[in-house]
């Protein structure tokens, strides 16, 4: 079901670097789910892949995340929620985004796994390509 792109309060360039961050991120294995048979000398550097607090790229999300105004950190929750089907319609998910009490919105959208596939999604619905904001960063 396809609607008419809203205006959205995030850049189509602060949204291509979100999406690329949380791509990043979600293809990332967590602490403790390296295979225990793994040797580091023959492993290919696959620790870079393990979640550590000083990880480079959860900061650069949660940096990111955190620099947005409310309303376009409520613009991506929204995504994310009409990409993930929770609602019918973005206007639907905007307006519960809007209310919603939890106002940690970059930690829930760093908690949620597939992030990136959702907001891509959600763009895809809405007829919104952010791969032109790229194309000179890939």
């Amino acid at each position: 079901m396809d609607e008419e792109a809203p205006d959205l309060s995030i850049s189509g360039e602060r949204l291509f670097y979100i999406i690329m961050k949380a791509r990043e991120f979600d293809e990332k294995v967590a602490p403790g789910e390296m295979d225990e048979g793994s040797n580091p000398s023959d492993d290919n550097s696959v620790s870079i892949l393990e979640d550590y607090a000083d990880d480079p790229t959860l900061q650069e999300l949660q940096t990111a995340l955190d620099d947005l105004n409310v309303d376009a950190q409520l613009d991506l929750l929204a995504l994310m929620w009409f990409g993930r089907g929770d609602t019918d319609s973005f206007a639907e998910a905007r307006v519960q985004a809007a209310d919603t009490t939890d106002k940690h919105i970059p930690g829930y959208l760093i908690g949620t796994p597939q992030l990136s596939d959702y907001l891509e999604e959600a763009l895809s619905q809405l007829g919104i390509s952010v791969t032109e904001f790229g194309e000179g960063h890939l």
